[in-house]
């Protein structure tokens, strides 16, 4: 039984309510509010709101409805139902999800219907000049309201696989393959504007005017996720910023819809394309392309295996290649001045969680893929990506993976559901490079995410707990533990850090985002507006945006506060200032060093005093060959 509640606005209570037995999929108020009808599954019903009133004293009451006279479509789906405006304020209008538009009279009776043309319908939307009519592949049809006289039909949308670079409608798919328009899900007239607002299938949005509808223009459009994004990577600032593949403030997403999506987050000056202001690019994996309009609970069962998209993504420190990891274990290569697939690699068994390109400090290139079948397999981009390692010590899922240190000390950090943190230290043998266990660290509580400090020297954990614990890389040990939720319910999710460490930003089951101050653990402030899992967070490079992303397949763009935008930049600031006083002072020391002799019996006393002055640096190995 599905309850029918009406609130009075005023009150905020409930003061009238029923029940119906069938599934209602559409609701709409008659023009003057005295009653309002549902539409559902072989279902429409009249409720009057006039008669309930006169009986409500102080309690709730029943509300007093009537069916429709469906005549021959009694067992039809009714998927959209809108009153008359104007002249036809007493008709109201449905549409069925085989194609029909029905109209009924004041009397509740089916007075006429016409059959649109089309396999699906799926909305539609009411002035008091044209009923406009949603269908599959993109079409609205548009009819008198009075006679459901046919008038014509509105542009089409893009077509599936849409290149954005493409001054016209050209499409990525194969010729051997028929590209088609997304289905139109919901519409809605602004009749003062007279602009017709259409979300299609695949999530996208347009606004055509429809001042004249046998000439309509598009005002508006834009290209989205239309299933859950898994994962955001904000390009890279680089030294040179000639050298740089993509416009600043760029970042790139992906999802299940089986694509990767290029955005800039500044506004822009210009129009890039056709079809969206701030989308520059949409890279389509594979040529099927039924998963950019999921079809609601069959969406996860498209794929054989019932798992379909992109699940992570990693970009290089020098911002010419994209690496992506999919749901089925596969990784892929792409090269971001041309934004092309160069190479794929049947990596895992499993869907790969994690992808990380050891940064430039550590003066190797390589590429770390962690999954769900325990592995974690390091690339060497220098040998065409070929398997440098296999890592096996996790006994459960891998989580998250980290490269930090300087070369020659270069240290991979990992964790996972089987609640361990190892810490890996990189060798060069005879038969190549070999990452080494160093230490291993057992919590009581699942490790759902991690990221390293802008110093490398410290990685925060995001725990089941809803708590960050603090570890230091070169010992293990942890140093200090902080709440990560605002709540005191459900598990801690994700956690990042902003480019100076001066904050850090979490995601809890509560599908919130919470920012903390990284010294003191205050919460500085809560972020709402997700309505599922927040699956990844990332700050931009300029200190100004945190850009999140969820299962609800929508990219949040947040704007920062501008003192905690002023924090993060002073800190970076004297960041800068200091890594280049040490670089400054490194060399003179190395000299110093070279030349100082003294008997052999005093080298461990020198030893031990140049490790107390030593500012986070990790001692070199004893070496061992003659």
């Amino acid at each position: 039984m599905i309850i029918i509640p009406v609130f009075s606005k005023q009150k905020g209570s409930i003061i009238a309510s029923n029940k119906v037995s069938s599934r209602v999929f559409s609701i709409s108020f008659s023009q003057d509010s005295s009653y309002f009808v549902t539409a559902g599954n072989r279902h429409i019903k009249f409720w009057d709101l006039d008669a309930s009133k006169e009986r409500r004293v102080n309690s709730t009451v029943p509300l007093i409805g009537r069916s429709g006279l469906l005549g021959d479509h009694k067992n039809s789906v009714f998927c959209g139902v809108a009153c008359g405006r104007g002249l036809t304020v007493n008709n109201t209008y449905c549409v069925t999800t085989s194609g029909v538009l029905c109209l009924f009279n004041s009397s509740r009776q089916l007075e006429a219907w016409v059959d649109l043309k089309t396999s699906v319908a799926s909305s539609l939307a009411v002035s008091e000049d044209f009923v406009f009519c949603g269908c599959a592949d993109g079409v609205i049809r548009v009819f008198r309201p009075s006679n459901l006289q046919y008038i014509g039909m509105l542009p089409r949308p893009h077509r599936l696989g849409v290149d954005l670079t493409q001054s016209t409608q050209h499409s990525l798919l194969p010729a051997d393959l028929e590209p088609r328009h997304p289905d139109t899900l919901a519409l809605s007239f602004d009749p003062r504007a007279r602009h017709l607002t259409c979300v299609y299938t695949d999530h996208s949005v347009y606004v055509w005017d429809v001042r004249d509808v046998r000439n309509a223009g598009r005002l508006y459009s834009a290209l989205y996720h239309s299933s859950c994004v898994w994962n955001i990577q904000v390009y890279p600032e680089l030294q040179d910023p000639s050298h740089a593949c993509l416009p600043p403030s760029s970042f790139l997403t992906c999802s299940s819809d089986n694509t990767i999506r290029l955005w800039h987050s500044d506004a822009p000056i210009r129009r890039r394309n056709l079809y969206s202001q701030d989308l520059l690019k949409i890279l389509y994996v594979g040529e099927d392309m039924q998963h950019l309009q999921p079809a609601g609970e069959r969406a996860e069962a498209d794929s054989p295996d019932g798992k379909a998209g992109i699940r992570v993504l990693g970009i290089s420190p020098d911002g010419k290649y994209l690496a992506a990891g999919d749901r089925c274990g596969n990784l892929r290569i792409f090269d971001l001045q041309f934004l092309e697939e160069l190479m794929k690699i049947e990596a895992h068994n499993s869907e790969v969680l994690c992808l990380e390109f050891s940064p430039a400090s550590t003066g190797m290139k390589l590429l770390a893929s962690a999954s769900r079948d325990r592995l974690i397999h390091v690339f060497s981009l220098e040998k065409n990506y070929s398997l440098e390692q296999t890592l096996n010590d996790h006994s459960a899922s891998i989580t998250a993976v980290k490269f930090t240190g300087e070369s020659p000390e270069v240290r991979m950090v990992s964790c996972g559901a089987d609640k361990s943190i190892y810490f890996q230290t990189a060798e060069q043998t005879a038969d190549g490079l070999v990452f080494s266990r160093r230490h291993h660290v057992v919590e009581k509580t699942t490790l759902y995410d991690m990221d390293l400090d802008p110093t490398g020297t410290r990685v925060s954990i995001a725990c089941q707990d809803r708590h960050v614990r603090v570890y230091n890389v070169e010992t293990g040990k942890l140093e200090k533990c902080l709440k990560g939720s605002a709540s005191d319910e459900g598990a801690l999710l994700k956690v990042q850090m902003d480019p100076s460490g001066s904050f850090f930003a979490t995601s809890c089951s509560d599908k919130n985002i919470t920012i903390f101050d990284s010294e003191t653990g205050e919460c500085v402030a809560t972020l709402f507006g997700h309505s599922e899992l927040v699956s990844c967070m990332r700050f931009s490079q300029d200190c100004r945006h945190l850009i999140s992303a969820s299962g609800d397949s929508c990219v949040f763009v947040w704007r920062l506060d501008s003192q905690m935008t002023g924090a993060m930049r002073k800190r970076r600031a004297r960041q800068a200032s200091r890594t280049a006083g040490t670089c400054s002072l490194r060399q003179p020391n190395i000299r110093r060093e070279t030349f100082i002799s003294v008997p052999s019996s005093q080298l461990p006393l020198m030893e031990s005093e140049e490790q107390k002055e030593a500012d986070h640096r990790t001692p070199g190995k004893l070496d061992d060959a003659p």
